[in-house]
């Protein structure tokens, strides 16, 4: 077993308090918003003496981060990996893999992730007055509907405009998001996502076309070592409506939330998030990492053995 030590990446939505205090530090006024763990270039994690993590495990198939949002993310979705390969070879990706991510809450975290059940969806569109994008979920689906936003079919302003005397925490997220992106189609988009809010220990697994944001909070994310991420607005990076269209999944998503447990599973990656209480005995069976609350950080070989002095996130091979 073998500290390690990752890599802090300061983008703009990041909180400018949880990771420093995590890691022991003070806050210097900029945005933490990842800690990264594993092989990948853009971010590479070093051992206690200097030498790359890949010395020992060559490079790895996963990628463990800490996040911690104080401002919404994009609107994005994954490519699976038959999408990734195609989209590489055709110079859309960057790489030629797939992208599954899985998050565990630290903190209260709010994220929209996957469509929401049209029976769930369309009562709230009733309520907030948007009809014509009501008409289209009842009489097409929501996966028409989004498109008609991104496509012009159907002008996202009265459907904001809809939010403005509501109440209703859907339409709160609209005033705010508005507010940072006006009068973007991926705003109203919103509407048509499930809105959730986890309580530490929940968690979230977000499959090849799940369209998703993450909106506040910190968390600890695993997913596959791919920076394939399609992004449809909410940004001032690069959006790509085209391809978020042809590979998202329209299919309705009724419970995003996992069952609260211990072992949370990325199948697409091949590993799993185990969560270890203080005091407990884990033995390692493969190239695993590991991060506890308190900001420590560890290699873990096949067969080492490892007590948890914290609350400690583990990530293990199937």
């Amino acid at each position: 077993m073998e500290r390690v030590r990752g890599v802090v990446q300061h983008y703009a939505w990041g909180d400018t308090h949880f990771l420093p205090e995590m890691l022991g530090g003070h806050a210097d006024g900029r945005p933490w918003a990842e800690l990264w763990l594993g092989t990948h270039p853009n971010g590479p994690t070093s051992l206690a003496d200097g030498r790359p993590l890949s010395d020992l495990t060559g490079e790895l198939p996963y990628l463990l981060k800490v996040l911690s949002a104080q401002q919404p993310l994009s609107l994005q979705v994954h490519p699976d990996a038959e999408q990734a390969i195609d989209g590489f070879a055709r110079g859309i990706y960057p790489d030629d893999r797939p992208k599954p991510e899985l998050l565990c809450a630290l903190t209260p975290f709010e994220a929209l992730c996957g469509v929401r059940p049209v029976h769930l969806t369309l009562p709230l569109l009733g309520e907030l007055g948007a009809h014509d994008l009501r008409r289209m979920v009842a009489t097409s689906g929501s996966g028409a509907a989004l498109e008609g936003l991104y496509r012009g079919a159907i002008d996202p302003w009265p459907v904001i405009e809809a939010c403005a005397s509501s109440d209703r925490i859907e339409a709160r997220w609209v005033r705010w998001l508005d507010a940072m992106y006006p009068g973007e189609p991926s705003v109203a988009a919103t509407l048509l996502l499930n809105l959730v809010r986890l309580e530490p220990g929940q968690a979230l697994r977000l499959d090849a076309g799940n369209l998703h944001a993450y909106l506040r909070g910190s968390g600890i994310e695993l997913m596959g070592a791919s920076d394939n991420v399609v992004r449809g607005g909410l940004t001032v990076k690069p959006v790509d409506v085209d391809e978020l269209l042809r590979i998202v999944d329209p299919t309705p998503l009724h419970d995003p939330v996992l069952p609260l447990g211990d072992r949370y599973e990325l199948p697409a990656a091949g590993v799993d998030l185990v969560r270890l209480a203080a005091g407990a005995d884990h033995t390692a069976t493969g190239h695993e990492l590991a991060i506890d609350v308190l900001g420590d950080a560890w290699y873990l070989a096949a067969g080492d053995r490892f007590v948890a002095a914290a609350e400690t996130y583990v990530v293990v091979p199937h």
